[in-house]
C-alpha cells in the first residue's frame, strides 16, 4: 500500500501522459510528462529498461488524472533533438552490421543459437541481441569477442518463440496483425482444453499460430463458451426421439443446434426440443 501511495506522488509530479512508439514497433507504450507543447509525430528520447531510446508520440497529451492503470509510468527525459534523429537512423544501419558480425562469430565458435535481433540504444553504450537456443548457452567468450569488435556493452537475451512472433510480427488466420505485436503484454498459458471447450476440431497445425504454439485468440471466447454450454446435455448422452432412440455426437452453442445420430439416421434437432425430450424420457422412465 505505501508502495502505491509513493508511486502515486511520483506520478503526480506530471500533469500529462502520451502514448510512445519506439523503432516503428506495433506496440505503443504510456510515459508522463510536463512538457505541454508535445504532439503527434513529435520525437522524445525516454528511458527504458534496455536504456535510452528515441520515441515518436503516438496520441495527443492526456491529463493524468485519466490514467487508470496500476503500471507506473516513466517520465519523458526531453524533446529529441536533429542530431538524435539523426543518430537514431545510423543506429539503424549500424545495428544491421553488428548483427552480420554476431551471426558470423556464432558460427565461428559454433554455438546453438539463432540470432533475431540486434539494437543499439540511442547512445550507442550498448546494444542488445536477442536470440532463440533450444539449451542454455554458454556465450562467455561470445561476448569477449563483441565486447573488442564492437566497443561497447553487450546484452545478449534469450527469447522463445512467441516472443519471436512479438519481434518479427506477421499477419495472423484472421487477416490482422499478430496480438502478440500489438497489444498482448502477457502470455497466457493455451491449454488444448480450450479448443476442446469450445468443441473445435483437434487439428493442431490450424490450431497453431506463427509461433508454433497454440493461437492465443482461444482463450479470448473461452468464458463465453463456458457460459454458453450452461443447461446443455452432455455429449454421449442418449435421447428417444419420435421412439427412436439417438446419441448427441456434437453440438453448436451459437445456433443452438444439437447433432443425434444412430446407426440408421443423422439429424439436427434445436436445443429446446432436445430438452424437452429428455425431460420426458427422464418422466417415463420414473
Amino acid at each position: 500500500m505505501e508502495n502505491e501511495e509513493m508511486s502515486n506522488v511520483e506520478q503526480n509530479e506530471y500533469n500529462y501522459f502520451v502514448a510512445l512508439r519506439m523503432n516503428d514497433s506495433a506496440k505503443a507504450y504510456y510515459f508522463s510528462t510536463n512538457i505541454d507543447t508535445l504532439k503527434e509525430g513529435d520525437f522524445v528520447v525516454v528511458e527504458t529498461i534496455r536504456g535510452l531510446e528515441l520515441g515518436k508520440v503516438e496520441t495527443p497529451l492526456q491529463s493524468i488524472d485519466k490514467y487508470k492503470s496500476s503500471l507506473e509510468l516513466k517520465p519523458i527525459l526531453r524533446m529529441a533533438t536533429e542530431k538524435d534523429i539523426e543518430m537514431h537512423k545510423e543506429n539503424i544501419l549500424l545495428s544491421k552490421d553488428a548483427f552480420d558480425i554476431c551471426a558470423q562469430e556464432i558460427k565461428n565458435l559454433n554455438l546453438d543459437m539463432r540470432l533475431i535481433t540486434s539494437e543499439y540504444t540511442l547512445d550507442r553504450s550498448k546494444i542488445l541481441f536477442s536470440y532463440l537456443a533450444d539449451d542454455r548457452v554458454d556465450f562467455r567468450e561470445l561476448l569477449k569477442v563483441l565486447a573488442n569488435r564492437l566497443h561497447c556493452r553487450i546484452e545478449l537475451r534469450q527469447i522463445g518463440t512467441r516472443d519471436k512472433a512479438k519481434v518479427v510480427g506477421g499477419i495472423g488466420i484472421c487477416g490482422l496483425p499478430l496480438c502478440c505485436s500489438t497489444f498482448l503484454n502477457e502470455f497466457d498459458g493455451i491449454s488444448i482444453n480450450r479448443a476442446k471447450n469450445q468443441m473445435l476440431s483437434l487439428n493442431i497445425p490450424k490450431l497453431s499460430g506463427h509461433c508454433g504454439k497454440l493461437i492465443c485468440c482461444l482463450k479470448y471466447e473461452d468464458d463465453a463458451y463456458t457460459e454458453l454450454k450452461e443447461g446443455y446435455p452432455r455429449i454421449g448422452t442418449r435421447v428417444t426421439i419420435n421412439d427412436e432412440q439417438y446419441k448427441i455426437t456434437s453440438m453448436n452453442v451459437l445456433t443452438r443446434q444439437i447433432k443425434l445420430e444412430n446407426s440408421e439416421n443423422v439429424q439436427f434437432v434445436d436445443l429446446d426440443t432436445v430438452l424437452k425430450c429428455l425431460k420426458d424420457n427422464n418422466h417415463n422412465a420414473n
